[in-house]
């Protein structure tokens, strides 16, 4: 073959062939996870709430019962409001890092359970899905709270904060 036989064949050959995605970018298949300013998909089980925009907490502690509140609200389906159980699924605990307006920042797992780790992102999914929550530039510093899910056998979840009440 000549020299522009084989560059033709090159040029051909390459454009058939697939780029592979650069570590920043994420592959066609996988999830692309939502950001902080952005509601969680909705998982099975769940469906797509619209809130109310939430008031602005005068505390941590409104604040914490709020964010509480929303993220039933937010999750029917995915939510469980009487008692717990006596065992438990699952117990995740997270750390929630606001903005001044309550939007999401960052999502930190304080505490993975032994077994069904996938509540994690079941967790963290249902905070996304019920953000924002309310401004909290008046409350103190840091702007974060963590809650604690409470997972029954159904992987179904009770926030923490409503228990203690």
């Amino acid at each position: 073959m000549g020299g522009a036989a084989l560059l033709t064949l090159a040029l051909v050959l390459g454009g058939c062939a697939q780029r592979a995605p650069s570590p920043t970018e994420p592959s066609p298949s996988a999830p692309v996870p939502a950001t902080a300013g952005e509601r969680a998909p909705a998982t099975p089980g769940s469906r797509v709430v619209a809130l109310p925009p939430p008031a602005t907490p005068r505390n941590w502690e409104t604040a914490r019962l709020q964010a509480a509140q929303r993220l039933v609200a937010a999750n029917p389906g995915l939510t469980y409001t009487g008692a717990a159980p006596d065992v438990l699924l699952a117990i995740p605990v997270l750390t929630i890092e606001l903005h001044a307006d309550g939007r999401i920042r960052h999502i930190e797992v304080m505490r993975y359970p032994g077994q069904a780790r996938d509540t994690v992102e079941l967790a963290k999914d249902a905070v996304r899905r019920a953000a924002p929550f309310g401004d909290v530039s008046k409350l103190p510093r840091p702007w974060k709270f963590n809650e604690t899910f409470l997972f029954n056998g159904e992987r179904k979840f009770k926030p923490m904060t409503l228990d203690r009440r």
